[in-house]
This record gives C-alpha cells, structure tokens and sequence, in this order.
C-alpha cells in the first residue's frame, strides 16, 4: 500500500470522527508523507514538482474521502504557492520546507465581518516602519486557523493593502476555535484576534500595494483550482453511494433502480460529475499550459464543480433516505459541506458576474475584429 493509499484508508475511516471532534494535527505528518503538501512546489523545496493535472487529481482523491482533509491540502498548497510565487529566495528557502514537511501548519486569513466575497472593505491594519511592523485586526472563518502555525494575514497599511507571514506563537495573538458550523467541521475553523502582534519586515510577500490585487490574487487562483477538483471527488463519491444504494435496494419485490425516475435522477448526476470533470480538466490544460484564459477557466470549473457537489449530494441523501440523514454518513457529511464550497474562494454569484463579463467582452472583441476586417 503507497503512502497515499494509506492517508485515504485513515481519512475515510476518521472523517466521520473528525466531522464531530475535529481533524487531529498528527494527520498534518501523515500528508506530509505521503507526498501531498504543497506537492506543486519545486523539489528543492520539498515539493514533488506537480503540474496542475496530477494536483488536480490528488485533490479530487482526498476530496472523495473527506474535504476538510482536502481543505488542509489546499491551504498548505496556497499558503506554500504564494510564498514561491511572490517571496524573496530568503522567504522560500525559509518558508516552503516546514509546509511541504509538515513541520508547519498553515493558513489564510482574509475574510472579517465587513469584508467577504468583496474584499475591498478590509479593515486589518498594518503598522510601523523598518524591521518590524505590527499587525491589529479580526479574521474570521479562518481555515485550520486552530491549528495553524503561521498565518497569511491581509491586511491594509500607509502604502496600500499588506500581505505578510504572521506567527502564531507570540502575545498579541488570540486564537477563537469555531465548532458546529455547517460544513467543514473537522477542518479546526477559528476566528482570529491581532492586537498588534509583532510582524518582523521579512515576512511581508511582495510589495506595499500589492497585498490585495497579486499576493492575495494567487492564494485564491490556486485555493479555486484545488477545490474545484475536489468538489468533483465529492460529487462522484456521492454519485457512486446512490447508484449503488438503487442497485442494491429493493422495496417490496422491486429494486429502486428499476424506477425510471430513480434513473433519471442517477443520469442527471452523472451528467453533472462530467460536466464538471471536463472543466476541471481544461482548467489543469490552460494552467499547465500558461494560458492567459486559467484564471477564468478555473474560475467556471470552481462553479461548476461546487454547483455539481450541491446537486448530487442533495439527490444522494434524498435516495439514501434514513440512512442519508445518520451520523457518519458521506452522503449527508458532504451534503452539508457542499453548500460551504460553493461560498468560500467567491461566491457563485460573483463567479456568474465574472463569466457574465468574459462572455460579453468576447462579443465586443469579435465585433472589433470583425470592424478591422471590413475596413480593410
């Protein structure tokens, strides 16, 4: 059994667990060998060098077992590219070592009470000058933020949005565990309070400015990427109890699959798991690739895919019945973590606002072009 094998195995047989009690910080360890934190980064930083397709396909396998083990993937993943993409070679040599090993836990701190989907309202403030800053503020819905090591803070400051690496294990720093929340119940959720915590000047990524446009752009373009694919494992996962509940039901001396209705709910999941697949995958194409058109693309698979989780885990439970609605069941675990997906990294209906616009800027440069050529 690879180690990967053996990482699914312990998820699917603690997540119903952790859905209750949270995922324990030695699960951190076992990712990490398994070869799946940060597995997108360069070798020489402990990463596996990963294109986005083999990314991708992990997080729909750990996806399918459990999101929050699938949530810690992606929030090691974006804290671990944000730092590659934007940090000085002293911050990756630093940094990216204790996420991809485990040493580190990590997490994203953008969301507040003002400031959700639309970000502009950020209220976090940035201080000081020379060697050391300091940060005050409250985040909230913050990501394994119980666990977390260090964390990516945003924030604003005199010279424009701040996105600095923030340690957890200082005064001025109150960690609040947040439980019972919809979805995502054993990813060790927590609002966090920084009342001038201490932010030494080598831990800010990027420059004065870009805290919110780049530094922030690129923690959510891979946060979108790796929760789209995991959204498919979710929506197969849920495919697949349902189809094998109706296979293996019978009511009186008929099975549930031989209802046309059972069939047709059966085929329109499948149509929608595959509809979401295929995006997810010409999203990997156009990243691998270097496509102008990824952030877009990752953007409809994101949508899609959450929308495809929501749809099937819903029929499954409906299906499943009873047994959908018991303790420790997959179906209803990711019923209930479905609706968060498609909340967190944009909401749909930002999402629908930002394919609304491609769509239309793409009628406007056909017609341009088509302007250039009659002229000529």
């Amino acid at each position: 059994m690879s180690r990967l094998e053996s990482l699914l195995r312990r998820a699917a047989e603690g997540a119903a667990e952790w859905d209750s009690t949270g995922m324990p910080r030695e699960i951190i360890a076992v990712a990490a060998e398994a070869g799946v934190l940060g597995m997108d980064r360069p070798v020489r930083y402990g990463g596996r060098g990963a294109d986005a397709s083999a990314t991708g396909r992990t997080a729909a396998e750990l996806g399918a077992v459990c999101t929050s083990l699938r949530s810690l993937f992606t929030v090691q993943g974006l804290v671990a590219a944000t730092i590659d993409r934007w940090g000085t070679p002293e911050q990756r040599t630093h940094w990216l070592p204790g996420l991809t090993g485990g040493e580190l836990a990590a997490a994203l701190a953008a969301t507040e009470s003002g400031a959700g989907s639309d970000l502009s309202g950020i209220s976090t403030r940035f201080t000081g000058t020379g060697p050391e800053r300091h940060v005050s503020g409250r985040k909230l819905w913050v990501t394994f933020g119980a666990l977390a090591d260090v964390v990516l803070v945003v924030g604003r400051s005199d010279d424009g949005p701040v996105a600095a690496l923030v340690e957890m294990d200082q005064p001025g720093v109150q960690v609040e565990p947040v439980t019972d929340q919809l979805g995502m119940r054993g990813a060790r959720l927590a609002h966090l309070t920084f009342d001038a915590a201490r932010v030494p000047a080598g831990n800010i990524l990027g420059r004065a400015g870009f805290g919110l446009s780049h530094v922030l752009g690129t923690a959510l373009d891979h946060g979108r990427y790796t929760i789209a694919w995991g959204c498919t494992g979710m929506a197969r996962a849920c495919l697949n109890d349902a189809a094998a509940h109706a296979y293996d039901r019978t009511q009186g001396d008929v099975r549930l699959a031989d209802h046309q209705s059972v069939r047709a709910v059966l085929g329109r999941s499948w149509v929608d798991v595959a509809g979401a697949e295929a995006l997810c995958t010409r999203a990997a194409g156009d990243r691998d690739d270097r496509e102008p058109t990824a952030h877009l693309t990752t953007i409809a698979a994101k949508y899609a895919a959450a929308r495809a989780a929501c749809a099937t885990s819903e029929r499954a439970v409906q299906m499943l019945g009873a047994a959908g609605c018991a303790p420790g069941n997959r179906a209803g675990r990711f019923y209930r973590d479905a609706k968060v997906m498609q909340i967190i990294e944009g909401a749909r209906e930002i999402a629908e606002q930002d394919l609304g616009e491609f769509v239309l800027r793409s009628v406007g440069e056909s017609r341009a072009a088509a302007a250039l050529v009659s002229e000529s």
